[in-house]
């Protein structure tokens, strides 16, 4: 057998990633209160995680994880402050992409990177990418967009932004249909600002029942779901449905907050929290997959899989393995998903807040149905004015950076961390009973175990010299 044919038998990867999105964001899961019947259609056909975490409540640790495998506090990607440096992903890491690429794979990212911006050795084609259309920040305005193709800058041309990922990645599909591929599609939708054709927000509005940012970040969903149901249809005409593990997922939790007519609280299926924290609205995100040569569809899955899991289950799929010199959190899942028991790492940790991490703020472990919180200390969330204004330049005028900055953090006040929270997700699944002061040994038991996690993790972060 040829090499040429051999590889062509590898299933494609069309791994979508989805900005600030919750399971309560599907029409199927919220009784028709937004409008998504292309990521309806493929809950139906394919597999639904019901226990399935992100890497980290916020954007870039989460992404990390997911590339590499591994904790992002070890990866060095800590928090989203990309004119910080704080989002890059150490050049030691190996991603998902450098694999699969030195495989045979055809490999390309189209939309968010955030992972590294103002520095080319962070940039995706230096990470195991061979195609690259987006951005590398933290967000992108949906009409004033400015893009990277491989290197060369494109500014916006009247296209509304999601679409043209999505017509990118149709791009991508008709161009590698003759090889094995590995696309990661990664929405900036329905991450702030909220912008989206007028069209698709007046039939939320005219429900009487959400607020006008409410309305736009379901328009933002419905445009998405759109591209994606186009995306679907091209893997059908090009006869690659079958052999295309395609997967559906969000970096974490919705945004939540904000006043008057653009507050963006909405129906997340109960769960406490939202992005930002470590309770499970923040960090328990949807995923859907679909590999009809793979798989038996129509399924919901619960055992608990982290992003982690990812690099070596996809591996495992595609009949590779992990190479010998990376050392992994994940676990290949692949078993589970393909109806066999199996035992698994059921022990999965959390943590994030702004600037250098603080064990005591926003940590979170799990231990089977039992989850551990240390709730956040609002004081390590706040970012400084004049990082906040270095984040919007950063967007409008990157001309004027050609570094990060590297002046001292803020100082900050931070008081005394409240009582650790413990509860029971088999029986308390929206964290509304804190069991602590009923188990004090267990308790004290996991706080242990998330201290000796946390300090494993910085040590390997604060060996990064770059």
């Amino acid at each position: 057998m040829s090499k040429k044919v051999s590889l062509r038998k590898r299933p494609n990867i069309l791994f979508i990633l989805a900005d600030d999105m919750g399971y309560g964001d599907f029409s199927l899961f919220n009784k028709g209160l937004s409008h998504t019947p292309a990521l309806d259609q493929l809950t139906r056909e394919g597999i639904c995680l019901t226990q399935h975490y992100a890497g980290s409540p916020v954007c870039a640790p989460s992404r990390a994880s997911l590339i590499t495998g591994r904790y992002p506090h070890r990866t060095g990607a800590i928090d989203t402050l990309e004119g910080r440096g704080l989002d890059r992903l150490s050049l030691k890491e190996v991603t998902l992409a450098d694999v699969l690429k030195s495989e045979g794979y055809a490999t390309g990212i189209i939309g968010k990177w955030h992972l590294g911006a103002l520095d080319p050795r962070y940039h995706p084609n230096a990470r195991g990418f061979d195609e690259f259309v987006g951005f590398r920040g933290g967000w992108q305005d949906y009409y004033r967009w400015r893009l990277d193709y491989n290197g060369v800058f494109r500014k916006a041309d009247g296209r509304y932004l999601t679409d043209v990922f999505t017509e990118e990645a149709i791009k991508f599909l008709r161009r590698h249909k003759d090889e094995p591929f590995f696309l990661h599609l990664t929405y900036n939708a329905p991450h702030f600002p909220l912008q989206v054709p007028e069209e698709e927000v007046k039939p939320f509005l005219e429900k009487g029942k959400f607020t006008r940012g409410v309305c736009l970040i379901y328009g933002m969903i419905q445009r998405m779901d759109r591209g994606i149901g186009h995306i679907l249809e091209e893997l059908r005409t090009l006869k690659l449905e079958k052999n295309t593990i395609l997967l559906f997922t969000s970096d974490n939790g919705p945004q939540f907050g904000g006043e008057g007519q653009m507050c963006t609280t909405r129906f997340n299926y109960d769960f406490r929290g939202c992005k930002g924290n470590v309770y499970e609205g923040g960090i328990r995100v949807p995923m859907i997959l679909r590999w009809p040569d793979g798989f038996d569809g129509g399924r919901y899955v619960d055992e608990m899989i982290h992003f982690v899991d990812w690099f070596p289950t996809l591996l495992a799929a595609c009949g590779l393995k992990v190479p010998k010199n990376i050392k992994l959190d994940g676990q290949n899942m692949l078993p589970i998903l393909q109806g066999e028991k199996k035992k698994y790492q059921k022990k999965r940790f959390w943590q994030w807040n702004r600037y250098t991490p603080i064990l005591t703020s926003n940590a979170a472990m799990r231990d089977g149905d039992w989850k551990l919180v240390r709730p956040p200390i609002p004081e390590t969330l706040l970012v400084s004015p004049a990082d906040a204004d270095m984040d919007r330049a950063l967007k409008y005028e990157p001309e004027k950076f050609n570094d990060i900055c590297r002046d001292p953090e803020p100082e900050r006040k931070i008081p005394s961390p409240p009582a650790a929270q413990l509860f029971n997700l088999a029986e308390d699944p929206f964290e509304e009973k804190d069991l602590a002061p009923e188990y004090p040994d267990k308790v004290e038991r996991m706080l242990r175990e998330l201290e000796r996690w946390f300090e494993e993790v910085e040590r390997e972060r604060r060996t990064i010299k770059e």
